[in-house]
């Protein structure tokens, strides 16, 4: 029996293997990097040890530290969760030979899936269909769209797709260049890319007694950087026969490699209905919440239980209802999926009946470039598929954000989109429609001006914030919420915010009279009660309250009507906070991982990559604004950045002077009507 457990691992899923084990009695372990001192994972665990250092390959990488971990702290047992060294046979051996239980399949099953190659070797011989690899060197326009593939890991990282056979080798080095960086083995492989294929996965658990379930399907379609966005359970629109087969193809591929505890199967689903294999993750998924709701299952409670020895019921239970998972991300899809960091300082998602949120997070704790980006899963289950999505885009909706740009709107509008809806979704879903997405004026709130009126709510609760203010008790007149009113004219109060993440400025005017609020830019608004965090307005007859919160110039208004940011900006801007012409600024934090074969006095062109940084677990490609002369390069391979300092600089070209004007006489004589000046 297990008594004690390590998660070798962070955030939401050592949260979630925690739950798990209180509920079962078995103390927790937690390890944490230096910036994960006081993480929730660590606070909630019953001991903690420390792993020195910030990067990954400094402590959640190290196998010596984590096996060191669990013996002075007493653990019997090891979960690695997902990513880290979770599909890590070496790993799994050092824990085993320590004397320590395994929370997983055994070395050798994780060694066979641990390259995507050998695993295809494996699975042709097992019969299961699969893509065949392709030689780079005998790659023919008759092959493209092709797909560079790391051998190791996953995640989308060194993964690359070729859609011209001349970009073919710089995306083979690039992607190397990733793969090394990210898993320390530089193996790539190419395969045919399969337009408009689906992403379904069987989840499939096994125990030592020769019992092998296979849990239904998933739907990992939607997904950004070939990283999965949005998942549900069971796969929408498969027929039967499809279905059974991909059930027999992942059991027999567990069979084929001597497999125990939870994996997953990966496949893609042509437009044909062909399936093809991709690859065996031989660990818990993040996306397993969509499958225990459907299955009524708790993954891993059955993982511990398999690990000590206990034979799994003849079949699974029944599924029942339909689930759907969406990625909460400190990201900005519009700007290229750029990560965010600071503090968050609230991150709230509506839980009950048919709505589960796994996070790592906790109001107040900082996001910083050394992890994921990922904030929280948000999993609605309910009878039909229809009502679960629903319920998703409303949670999500309806969910205080206070902090960095996340992909909450993107996530809305997804779910909500006609082809999700009617399940016509593939892997390609994300880039066909993201420009429709992420649009600024694609309102999804039920009031087109919902952002200005955010803006003036923000306005007037800062107005009742000032210690001019009144009680704010939402009794009694509009001079005793604001401060009173004049009965002669005066200017109006004037604020002006600019939104997060699209820089809109909007400019809030109003006055306070014997009669209320006159707003400008709103003759048909009327202000109900404000106070310095609620604000009510009716606008055309219908009341509108708006929640407002401030941390600093930033103000956060929250309604029904959705979600808005905005940074107070000052009434006298400073007029020296310039940045020199042609900077290339960093646009988050990270690591400087490679700079391109330029130098300073080359010429470069628009849109050229100069260098990439490294945060979040993903690489960005800095780019020249324009075309121009490199005057100057501040960036090395391994230097770390901070968000806005300075990469480089390009000149860009002046345009040639035009030519003098010339006569039939000479050079020097000035042309009829022209000033030689």
């Amino acid at each position: 029996m297990i008594r004690s457990l390590l998660v070798a691992n962070r955030s939401e899923i050592a949260r979630r293997i925690f739950r798990t084990c209180r509920e079962l009695g078995i103390a927790t372990v937690a390890v944490h990097s230096d910036p994960d001192a006081g993480a929730p994972h660590v606070r909630e665990a019953d001991a903690a040890v420390r792993l020195p250092g910030s990067a990954p390959a400094d402590t959640y990488l190290r196998a010596d530290l984590l096996v060191r971990a669990a013996l002075a702290a007493g653990a019997d047992a090891v979960h690695p969760g997902y990513g880290f060294l979770s599909e890590n046979a070496d790993f799994a051996r050092a824990v085993i030979g320590a004397g320590l239980t395994w929370i997983g399949p055994p070395p050798e099953a994780i060694e066979a899936m641990a390259s995507k190659t050998r695993a295809k070797d494996l699975m042709r011989a097992a019969g299961v269909p699969l893509l065949a690899p392709l030689d780079p060197g005998r790659a023919t326009p008759g092959d493209l769209p092709l797909l560079v593939k790391a051998a190791a890991g996953g995640g989308g990282r060194g993964m690359r797709v070729v859609r011209d056979l001349a970009a073919l080798p710089a995306e083979l080095t690039s992607a190397r260049a990733e793969a090394v960086s990210a898993f320390g083995d530089a193996e790539v492989f190419l395969e045919p890319y399969v337009e408009g294929a689906r992403h379904v996965e069987v989840q499939i658990l096994a125990d030592a007694h020769g019992t092998v379930w296979a849990l239904g399907t998933r739907d990992c379609s939607l997904q950004r950087r070939h990283q999965k966005v949005i998942e549900e359970a069971p796969a929408p629109g498969l027929s039967d026969g499809l279905r059974d087969a991909l059930h027999e193809a992942a059991a027999g591929a567990a069979r084929a490699i001597g497999y125990r505890g939870a994996g997953t199967v990966e496949f893609l689903v042509g437009r044909d209905g062909r399936p093809y294999f991709l690859e065996m993750n031989t660990r818990l998924q993040v996306e397993h919440p969509v499958t225990e709701c459907v299955y009524g299952l708790d993954l891993v409670a059955l993982q511990l239980r398999v690990a000590e020895g206990e034979p799994l019921p003849a079949g699974p239970p029944e599924a029942s209802g339909h689930a759907v998972e969406a990625r909460l991300y400190a990201e900005d899809p519009a700007r290229g999926w750029r990560p965010g960091t600071g503090v968050m300082h609230r991150l709230a998602v509506a839980e009950g009946p048919g709505l589960r949120v796994d996070s790592g997070l906790a109001d107040g704790d900082e996001i910083t470039v050394h992890y994921d980006p990922m904030l929280a899963k948000v999993i609605a289950w309910a009878p039909t598929r229809a009502e679960a999505v629903r319920r998703l885009a409303h949670a999500l909706e309806r969910a205080r954000l206070h902090g960095p740009v996340t992909n909450r709107d993107l996530l809305v509008r997804a779910l909500r989109h006609p082809e999700f809806e009617d399940a016509r979704m593939d892997t390609g879903f994300l880039e066909r429609h993201l420009e429709q997405l992420t649009a600024t004026d694609d309102h999804t709130a039920t009031d087109d001006h919902a952002a200005p009126l955010a803006a003036l709510a923000a306005a007037l609760a800062d107005a009742a914030r000032r210690p001019t203010a009144g009680t704010g008790t939402g009794t009694g007149t509009v001079a005793g919420w604001l401060g009173g009113w004049r009965n002669v004219p005066s200017q109006p109060q004037l604020k002006t915010y600019r939104s997060k993440p699209d820089g809109i400025e909007y400019e809030v005017r109003y006055r306070l009279t014997r009669d209320g609020l006159i707003a400008d830019d709103h003759p048909d608004t009327r202000l109900i009660e404000a106070s310095p965090h609620h604000v009510v307005l009716e606008v055309n007859g219908v009341r509108r309250p708006f929640d407002i919160a401030v941390y600093g110039d930033d103000a956060h208004v929250d309604s029904p009507l959705g979600a808005h940011a905005f940074t107070a900006l000052p009434r006298f801007p400073d007029p020296t906070a310039r940045t020199e012409p042609g900077s290339l600024l960093a646009p988050m934090p990270g690591t400087v991982v490679r700079v391109a074969g330029v130098a300073v006095g080359d010429r470069v062109e628009a849109g050229q990559p100069i260098l990439w940084l490294e945060a979040m677990k993903m690489e960005h490609r800095v780019t020249a604004p324009a075309a121009g002369v490199l005057s100057a390069l501040h960036a090395t391979p391994g230097r770390q950045v901070e968000v806005g300092a300075v990469l480089a600089v390009v000149a860009e070209e002046a345009p040639a002077p035009p030519p003098p004007p010339r006569t039939a006489h000479s050079d020097q004589q000035t042309a009829p009507g022209r000033s030689r000046t």
